[in-house]
This record gives C-alpha cells, sequence and structure tokens, in this order.
C-alpha cells in the first residue's frame, strides 16, 4: 500500500521509481505538452530532478507511487516527520506530544504561525479535516475514484478500525483517540500519505485538487504539465525563515534511460535516483558526480495470486521458490553491488523482528517437479501463466532481461510464463483486480517499522496477492496492539515462519540505493525510504 506505498511505491526487477503498491487513482489521461523548460540548466539556485516516470497523482494521501512522492514531500508537511538520513522521527507541524499511560490517547501541540500555501491558516481544525477526510468512508472530500491506502493500512479498515477519533482541544491542540492501542502510530505519522492539505483548497478544488496540491511545505506548486514536467517553486512564507535554499525544483520526466544519463552529464539534470550497473562506473569515473548511498530498507518480490489456479495451491508456489536460482541472479546481475542480497524473507535483515533463523528454499529443480507432481500436475503446468514485469527501476534497463532467465527457470519445470510489461497505472491498476497470475513487486519500507511490511503487504483486507491466513492475521494484530518491544519482535518472527510455508511470495533481493547527483551539491541527506527526500536544504555551490 505504501507505501500498496502500498508502499509503494515503487527499486528492483523492474518497477519504475516505484515505492509501490497494488492502489492506483483514477487519472486524466492527457495528451503531453511540448515542453517549454530549457534544455539547459537556469541556475544553481534550481534542482532539477530526473525521472523515469509521470507522477499519478499529486494527492500524496490517494496514491503510493515514488513518482507521486517525490514532487509531493516537498509541497505538504506531516505532523512529525524523519530526521535526515534516519527513521527517527522529529517535531515537524506539531512541536511536541503526550501519551496517556493506557496509549489510547496522543496529544500535540500544533505550531503556530503556520499558513497554507492559499493563505489558510494551519490550525487544529485543518489536522482534524484531513483526518476526517481520510477516515470517512463516506466523506464528500473523498472524489471519484479516489481511496486512501495508507490510512487504512496504518489505521485499519473501516470495519475495525484502531482510531476512534480526532478532535480539536483548542486552536493549537489536537487529540487522536484510539480504540486500541497501535505500536506503530508515531513512526507512522511521518510519512508521506499523512501530509496536511489545505481545507480550503480541496473544498474549492474538489477533484482537481489532486493536480493542484496546497500543502504547508518548504515548496510551493507551481505546473505540471504531464510527462514532461513538474515545478515547484519556494515558499516564500514557510515558517522556517532558513529554509529552503533553492528557489525552484524541476520534476523531469525522461523516460529513456539513455537519455536521462546523457541529460545528467550535459548538465540538464542534477540527480535521479536508480540507474543501472552499467553506468555506475561511468558516472564514479566522472569527477562533477557523486553517489549518495541509501540503506537496505527494500523488499523485491515475485507475488502470486493466490486465489487463481493453480496459484491457491502452496505446493505450486513453493515449487516456484525452489525454481528460482537468486545466488545466480546475483553474480549474473548485481556481482558489483554490496548493498543488493538474495531475499529470505519479506523483511529486510536489519530491521525489527526479522528473523534470521529462517531457511531459505534452495535451487532444486527437481524437488520442485516433485512438489508439482504432488499438487496433480505431473507433467508441469499446462496453461500459459501472465507474468507482469516493468522493464526500469532498479535493475533499470536489465529488468525484462531478469525477467527472461527467471521464465527460463519455470520452464525448466514444465511451466510456461507470458511476459507482459504494460504501462505503469495499468500495472498496478490490473494487479489489484487480480489480472495477472504472477507480477514483479517492490516494497519499500516507509517508517522503519516492520507493520509497514507485514502486514501492509499481506493482510490488508485489498492485499494484492489476495493471502488469507486466519492464524497469520490474527499474529499482526497482535503486533500491532502490543507495546512491549520484545512481544513485537517474537510476533514477527512467528509470523515469518507461516509466511515461509505458505510461500505467498518468492523474495528476490533485499536492496539498498545509490542516488547520482551532481558533486556541487550539498545539504542533501536521503532518509532511507525512497522518494521522499525534501530538498529544503540543498543548495548548489
Amino acid at each position: 500500500m505504501k507505501k500498496w506505498g502500498l508502499i509503494l511505491l515503487l527499486l528492483f526487477l523492474m518497477l519504475s521509481q516505484v515505492l509501490v503498491g497494488c492502489r492506483s487513482v483514477e487519472t486524466n489521461e492527457k495528451t503531453q505538452e511540448a515542453a517549454s523548460e530549457p534544455q539547459t540548466h537556469p541556475s544553481k539556485d534550481t534542482l532539477i530532478y530526473g525521472g523515469l516516470a509521470d507522477a499519478i497523482a499529486l494527492d500524496p494521501a490517494i496514491v503510493d507511487d515514488g513518482p507521486s512522492y517525490i514532487v509531493t514531500t516537498q509541497v505538504f508537511e506531516r505532523l512529525l516527520s524523519f530526521k535526515p538520513g534516519s527513521f527517527e522521527v522529529q517535531p515537524a507541524l506539531a512541536e511536541s506530544y503526550e501519551v496517556s499511560p493506557d496509549g489510547l490517547t496522543y496529544t500535540f501541540a500544533l505550531r503556530k504561525g503556520v499558513k497554507f500555501h492559499d493563505g489558510t491558516d494551519f490550525n487544529a481544525d485543518a489536522v482534524v479535516f484531513n483526518f476526517q477526510r481520510w477516515s470517512d468512508p463516506k466523506s464528500a472530500y473523498r472524489f471519484k475514484g479516489e481511496s486512501f491506502p495508507m490510512f487504512d493500512s496504518v489505521f485499519g479498515p473501516p470495519e475495525d478500525r484502531f482510531l476512534k477519533e480526532v478532535k480539536a482541544v483548542d486552536p493549537y491542540k489536537v487529540q487522536f483517540l484510539f480504540r486500541k492501542p497501535l505500536a506503530s502510530f508515531i513512526q507512522s505519522l511521518a510519512i508521506i500519505p499523512f501530509g496536511i492539505a489545505s481545507p480550503t483548497a480541496i473544498k474549492e478544488k474538489k477533484e482537481k485538487f489532486k493536480e493542484e496540491p496546497v500543502g504547508t511545505g518548504p515548496f510551493v506548486f507551481k505546473e505540471w504539465k504531464h510527462n514532461d514536467f513538474i515545478k515547484v517553486e519556494k515558499n516564500p512564507t514557510y515558517w522556517n525563515k532558513d529554509y529552503p535554499k533553492l528557489n525552484q525544483v524541476i520534476f523531469r520526466m525522461i523516460p529513456d534511460k539513455s537519455s536521462l544519463v546523457t541529460a545528467l552529464q550535459a548538465g540538464e539534470i542534477d540527480l535521479f535516483e536508480g540507474y543501472s550497473v552499467q553506468e555506475m562506473g561511468a558516472v564514479e569515473a566522472d569527477s562533477e558526480f557523486q553517489l549518495v548511498s541509501k540503506p537496505p530498507n527494500n523488499a523485491e518480490f515475485i507475488g502470486f495470486n493466490t486465489k487463481k489456479k493453480p496459484f491457491n495451491d502452496p505446493r505450486v508456489r513453493i515449487a516456484l521458490n525452489y525454481a528460482v536460482n537468486k545466488k545466480q541472479l546475483k553474480e549474473t546481475f548485481y556481482a558489483t553491488r554490496d548493498d543488493i542480497h538474495p531475499a529470505i524473507n519479506p523483511l529486510p535483515r536489519g530491521m525489527l523482528g526479522y528473523n534470521e533463523d529462517i531457511q531459505d528454499y534452495d535451487y532444486d529443480p527437481q524437488k520442485a517437479k516433485a512438489l508439482l507432481r504432488e499438487a496433480g500436475y505431473p507433467n508441469g503446468i499446462e496453461q500459459e501463466l501472465v507474468f507482469y514485469t516493468i522493464p526500469i527501476g532498479l535493475a533499470e534497463d536489465q529488468g525484462v532481461k531478469i525477467a527472461e532467465v527467471i521464465q527460463a527457470e519455470f520452464a525448466k519445470i514444465g511451466v510456461k510464463v507470458k511476459i507482459e510489461t504494460p504501462e505503469l497505472a495499468t500495472y498496478l491498476a490490473d494487479i489489484e483486480a487480480g489480472k495477472p497470475d504472477m507480477f514483479v513487486m517492490t516494497w519499500g519500507g516507509d517508517n522503519g517499522d516492520p507493520d509497514n511490511f507485514l502486514y501492509t503487504v499481506f493482510t490488508m483486507s485489498d492485499s494484492f496477492m489476495f493471502y488469507n491466513n486466519p492464524e497469520y492475521k490474527q499474529l499482526l494484530q497482535k503486533a500491532r496492539e502490543a507495546t512491549v518491544r520484545e512481544k513485537r519482535i517474537e510476533l514477527y518472527k512467528q509470523a515469518q515462519v507461516i509466511l515461509k510455508k505458505d510461500a505467498p511470495i518468492i523474495p528476490l533481493f533485499e536492496s539498498g540505493l545509490e542516488v547520482i547527483a551532481k558533486r556541487n551539491m550539498k545539504g542533501y541527506i536521503p532518509l532511507p525510504n525512497r522518494y521522499s527526500d525534501p530538498f529544503t536544504a540543498v543548495y548548489f555551490e
């Protein structure tokens, strides 16, 4: 969800700049307009960000894709934010908070003197308006085609909400009242989908708000030419008078990878996230560039639609786990990348609750064939299965090649798959609708909490793999409510044992990320989660 960020968006093997998830929103298809931006870098007080895909929408509450997140994190702010380079929370629109002894009431003291970009005052009523909009399925401000995937992911579906009420105590104090404790609440408040929007703008713009966003952030939205560029400009009334350092940020869409690299080398863009291994050497050797590393915080996997035959049988899913040679994929495609490792679990190593005792399914085609025979497929699976992938992302131009290697491995055990590479919006919508039999998905953690992986991806009522195990759901529910760290760890470890046994996915890789930037770009300290870096402190020497 996440980001799915839901989620989201979307890193490895085939997802275009996405913190991906299975959710998408209804968007207006527009003819690409001719570029009006200069093709050379305008000045040192402008940052030009190069991207492979356009945003889906600019209301962060209704999306979970990376191209939308990287823009909206400049325009919106949350009650809390993450300290640069970490998942440690710090004050943002809220200056402080208190928690009741029973963990059911959180009281936030809000920052005074803050205004939305349209001049509306930021206050407790604005916070209440946003949370009511997200929580009420019948809200008048939930416009056609919209849903709020991360709200449901964090606080639970309408029929089982953790959050009871959000109320204004006074103009600058707001309370969150819970039906039961929610262990990940504070971490979750700092994620992009909970950016506080101007109630006035939502009421006036309605459906157009997702293309004309209004927040309190350091940058003000100015223009969006679909599939071309998005421009934001310095907020002259930003509450922190020392920031931002830049006058504007331009997000350019350059869907051809070689052209994106050429634009970077020509000085037409300043940075981009994600590139192919082949390009790494070229930029490392150039003194004008720097590589900024992000720690591993991503899970890449092949998901199965477990409602459809043959993947409603766990023996088939386990068989395909045995059929993928992850070590060989690493050696073939990522031999020089120390930040990419074959994955065993859907959690990245080092995260709270990671179960180090779980053993992976080794590469063993004979075991795979035996399991297929046991499941009633002695000659393999006759029907051709649809395998979705996108040929851009962490693997970049190699994405389809990696999928083709996996396709060949499946063929060895008698499983035929047809690779399809739809454009991003269709990709997400089709997965949510259950159209493909299997698909590549990357989940980049939003908040540093295992709940964002193990609950959001596998336990949401609209999980894109349609995975349903009551025992697993019960464990995750207990973990969400557990306020004792050791208890949460034990519950998450048990949950991973069940996932390994049920095999709703084939874990592929866990990875970090290298961001390519101009060397004279300063003040950039990336967050562990992808496509969420505010450019507030960035400047050029």
